[in-house]
């Protein structure tokens, strides 16, 4: 409200200074003088004061033609003097002067009424734009010619009007911003401290109406005693603005409320903006009880409690920080920030993670009761470490704007250390399982040369495919495995059958697809952190459900499966078999881009070309 203040005292100076400048009645003065030298025939002396109006001033003859104009006709129009004189009032400016009021008021309404003022008209100029006029207009009859002539004065206002329009902008942003106040708001004189105005907040504060207010003083409707009036209006002006804190006011009812009050000079009046602050204060107090009641239980249990301040300061933390950190809770709240609290890398953790959610606090996209859980490394006093678990959430004021935080500090050491122990763990059964994966694969070399460069060719290609898929490095890792040992149900059908040099007969080839079966049965007792004897039951199935030994479908397929089932085509065709030379590389990616979708996973296929034919991948084939 206080920037409406300002621009519409600033429009209403222009506004006067404009006035000032160049006002109607000057130009009606003026042509009242120059049709009265006209008339009487003073025809020189009339001229001169033409050219001293200040505004545009034309002279025209019964016919509208014109005879003369003045300086400022020319200044402010643009118009070419050696065009003017003479020309037909309409054809000015190539008859940018063409205008149908104008063309009203000369043709119709002044030979009726012998003169008229103050006519609004407006017209875009090609030269000057958008203007707003003013016409003034007279008809004399002169002897010397025995003919009437016609006097034209125009006042532009555009500028003017552009004021105006302003002001009553402002004037109407300035009453919206009072009559939709929260606060409660009266105006009142800095002579004698009558009431002039009051705004809808201040009947449903007090129960005043403006009716009954105006012309009132402050204390009559119980907002202030003010014992020296004199002496409050010398501070205002003094300092422009006073604030007085927790006052309480009678309202009409009778009852009390907390405010606080605000005074502002506004020059001839003093703006009172009064806040209730009744709930606020009752707030405050329900949040004191609380505190004493949770701190009771803070100071008991074993967790370490804490408070910081919106910029990351101390301002409570239970006893029990002896126990965890070694620190008096006097030494923290005095002398410890987050920066000495959290080793390097956890604090990095906690800033970032704090700066995420005051973003989102921002946008105004986040849950109030949404708390935050970190594991974050703290230093002890003796200058070792501790693992913890630290929930922290909000502490919100009335408006649901965060105030503070409020975090649960637990010792997890021993989690951690069991975590590391469990991770250990994994890691050994990981390597267990690579070296019974490789006593696998040397198990298959043996019976089958082929068959074993087969599965680890198709492996390297598999993982490239996963990779650039951007699967998890867990599925990435699993299908690489599953990819080393796909063929091991070959381990069931004759050597003979596996090596034979020329076609295989049906009952041979029936055999031959039996391995994905057997690969299964060999498979699913052993425990893997992978589906490893799915994949190898599926990598034969295709996504038309032409695929065997289940004749599967789409979704039905694991996608660890599916990218096997490239891997597999591409590296079998690209490679020498003993009944068979080796069809080439180019083969391979012809036969999957041809059945992309319809045997192959779309996905899949794309990106396996992808590798080979915009990422250089090679595979190494015998």
């Amino acid at each position: 409200m206080k920037d409406d203040e300002k621009t519409k005292e600033q429009l209403v100076i222009e506004l006067k200074k404009l006035r000032l400048q160049n006002t109607e009645l000057e130009k009606t003065i003026a042509l009242g003088k120059v049709a009265d030298l006209l008339a009487k025939e003073n025809i020189h002396y009339a001229e001169s004061i033409v050219e001293t109006v200040r505004g545009p001033l034309l002279v025209l003859d019964a016919n509208l033609k014109i005879i003369s104009v003045n300086r400022n006709f020319y200044t402010t129009f643009k118009v070419n003097p050696g065009e003017t004189i003479g020309k037909f009032i309409y054809d000015l400016g190539n008859k940018q002067w063409d205008i149908p009021k104008l063309r009203e008021l000369l043709e119709e309404i002044l030979p009726k009424k012998e003169a008229f003022d103050g006519f609004e008209v407006e017209h875009i100029f090609q030269d000057i734009g958008h203007k707003i006029m003013l016409l003034n207009a007279r008809q004399i009859y002169r002897k010397d010619i025995d003919s009437k002539i016609i006097l034209l004065a125009i006042e532009d206002i555009t500028e003017h009007k552009r004021l105006d329009d302003l002001l009553k902008e402002a004037e109407k942003r300035y009453r919206n911003v009072f009559e939709t106040a929260n606060d409660g708001i009266v105006l009142f004189e800095k002579s004698e401290g009558k009431i002039t105005h009051t705004n809808q907040a201040i009947e449903k504060m007090l129960g005043y109406s403006l009716e009954e207010s105006v012309g009132k003083k402050l204390q009559d409707i119980g907002i202030v005693n003010i014992d020296d009036f004199q002496t409050l209006m010398k501070i205002l002006d003094e300092i422009g603005i006073t604030h007085y804190t927790d006052v309480p006011i009678k309202t009409k009812s009778g009852q009390y409320i907390d405010t606080d009050i605000y005074l502002a000079d506004r020059a001839k009046l003093v703006q009172c903006n009064i806040r209730d602050i009744s709930d606020r204060k009752l707030a405050e107090e329900t949040l004191k009880e609380r505190e004493n009641k949770y701190r009771l239980l803070a100071d008991n249990i074993h967790d370490v409690i804490f408070v910081l301040d919106m910029n990351l300061k101390y301002t409570y933390i239970s006893p029990s920080v002896k126990v965890l950190r070694g620190y008096e809770p006097e030494e923290v709240l005095k002398q410890l920030s987050i920066e000495q609290t959290l080793t390097p890398s956890s604090n990095d953790l906690a800033m970032r993670t704090f700066s995420e959610i005051m973003e989102q606090e921002k946008t105004g996209r986040i849950e109030i009761s949404m708390s935050r859980t970190l594991e974050l490394e703290m230093m002890r006093k003796d200058e070792t470490t501790v693992w913890t678990e630290v929930k922290f959430s909000f502490i919100r004021d009335e408006d649901q704007q965060p105030v503070g935080i409020l975090g649960v500090t637990r010792d997890i050491t021993e989690r951690k250390q069991e975590e590391v122990k469990l991770q250990q763990t994994i890691e050994r059964l990981r390597k267990a399982v690579d070296t019974t994966i490789q006593v696998m694969v040397a198990a298959v070399e043996i019976r089958d040369p082929y068959t074993a460069g087969h599965q680890i060719r198709s492996a390297g290609l598999a993982r490239a495919i996963a990779t650039d898929m951007r699967l998890s490095q867990d599925k990435i890792e699993g299908i690489r495995v599953a990819a080393s040992i796909h063929d091991i149900g070959k381990l069931s059908i004759p050597s003979e059958i596996l090596s034979k040099p020329t076609k295989l007969s049906e009952i041979e080839f029936l055999l031959i697809k039996e391995h994905a079966l057997h690969g299964y049965e060999i498979l699913k007792n052993v425990e893997s952190p992978w589906p490893l004897a799915e994949i190898i039951y599926q990598h034969h199935e295709r996504m038309d459900g032409s695929g065997y030994p289940r004749k599967l479908k789409i979704e039905e397929i694991l996608m660890e499966a599916r990218i096997l089932a490239v891997a597999d085509v591409v590296e079998a065709m690209a490679s020498h078999r003993p009944y068979r030379p080796a069809k080439g590389i180019e083969a391979a990616l012809e036969e999957i881009e041809k059945n992309k979708g319809t045997l192959y996973d779309e996905a899949v296929v794309d990106t396996c070309l992808s590798l080979f034919r915009e990422k250089g991948f090679k595979l190494e084939v015998t």
